[in-house]
């Protein structure tokens, strides 16, 4: 029995591994980038993820749960801990009062534009990776 791959399989686990260890690089970049900002990873993706909706400014708690793949109760705590450095305030929907609006402050929009730009180079290469390791699908 041959455990040998064909040349195709063997040239998408490469793809695949690469594309592993580049997305893994990335993930490390912007938990280090986040970290010298002086937030956590996951406060940058909160920031990032109130500001990802189109048309709006703002991301519920249930949005920010759904974008975090976290629980709500979760995020209530890290929206608590954002709000208490200054990053983000609450704000009761004026659509409907049982929804909670989280929004940037100030201080979390400069942070958020900063670890951004930080991140267009590392993006760049992450989407040379995925675009080469899709070229060899079926």
């Amino acid at each position: 029995m041959s455990t040998s791959s064909s040349p195709l399989q063997k040239q998408r686990f490469e793809a695949l591994s690469d594309f592993r260890y580049t997305l893994r690089s990335f993930l490390r970049f912007s938990e280090d980038a986040a970290r010298e900002e002086g937030i956590t990873a996951l406060q940058y993706q909160l920031l990032l993820h109130t500001q990802g909706f189109p048309g709006r400014d703002w991301a519920s708690i249930g949005e920010l749960a759904e974008r975090l793949q976290a629980q709500p109760h979760g995020v209530v705590a890290l929206v608590s801990r954002c709000e208490e450095a200054g990053l983000v305030v609450r704000k009761p929907s004026a659509v409907d009062r049982r929804q909670v609006e989280v929004h940037l402050l100030p201080a979390g929009r400069r942070k958020l534009a900063r670890l951004a730009t930080e991140h267009a180079g590392q993006l760049a290469t992450l989407a040379e990776v995925v675009r080469l390791a899709s070229s060899l699908r079926d």
